[in-house]
């Protein structure tokens, strides 16, 4: 429960579970309120904001109904709205998860699979799925460029996403030499604290007004677009 600004414990599993659909609900009508009026600024017109989808939340029957009925009480441009889903929420009957994905595609907004290398996705299970963007979990990212099987995971990822026509961003880029590797091997959204670290949304506008910055997404911290 949420009262004066401080998170009660919930008095149940079944509240608990209702709390947290809540919670995703105030989530996604914040990121189409804020684009919303970002899409009023010239110079931050173009951002996408990504929102975190919680498997539960995915699996709702009324998700796609609640995307579509935000998008069009703020009048959303769909491209701008990036939805971030976890491998573990795409487990379960692959052909109902790929109905529900395009339904969402069908909406304009753009899909992402969080935390790439975590899950059991395989290639053959990333073909079937309409998404349109991997993250690489920082797990793959903070040993870079120094741990040969890192280096390996990370080049097969990268490479996959670009042979499946998905753009490819990395997580927890904390150091120059991991930010400097992933561009030169073709990754070119990042995603960590090297580049900023979390911050209130008047901070992050003006943090995303900077001459020069060329950002044209936020993934909970900015990412730097090259």
């Amino acid at each position: 429960m949420c009262k004066n600004n401080q998170l009660r414990p919930p008095a149940g599993a079944g509240c608990a579970h209702a709390q947290l659909q809540q919670l995703g609900t105030w989530v996604l009508q914040r990121a189409c309120n804020q684009l919303a009026q970002w899409a009023q600024h010239p110079r931050l017109s173009a951002i996408s904001l990504s929102v975190n989808v919680s498997a539960r939340q995915f699996a709702h029957p009324q998700f796609f109904s609640l995307v579509r009925q935000m998008l069009e009480a703020h009048g959303v441009t769909p491209e701008r709205l990036i939805l971030e889903i976890t491998e573990s929420a795409l487990l379960g009957d692959l052909a109902q998860v790929a109905l529900q994905l395009q339904q969402l595609r069908t909406l304009g907004v753009k899909v992402s699979l969080d935390d790439f290398g975590t899950g059991y996705s395989s290639l053959a299970y990333l073909s079937r799925l309409p998404i349109d963007e991997l993250k690489i979990d920082r797990s793959f990212v903070m040993r870079l460029p120094y741990e040969a099987v890192d280096v390996t995971v990370a080049q097969t990822v990268i490479a996959m996403a670009h042979g499946l026509g998905l753009q490819v961003v990395a997580e927890g880029v904390e150091t120059p030499a991991q930010r400097d590797w992933l561009l030169q091997h073709g990754c070119a959204l990042l995603q960590g604290y090297l580049l900023a670290r979390p911050m209130p949304l008047d901070e992050c506008a003006l943090f995303l007004q900077r001459p020069g910055l060329g950002m044209t997404s936020t993934h909970g911290a900015p990412i730097a677009h090259e």
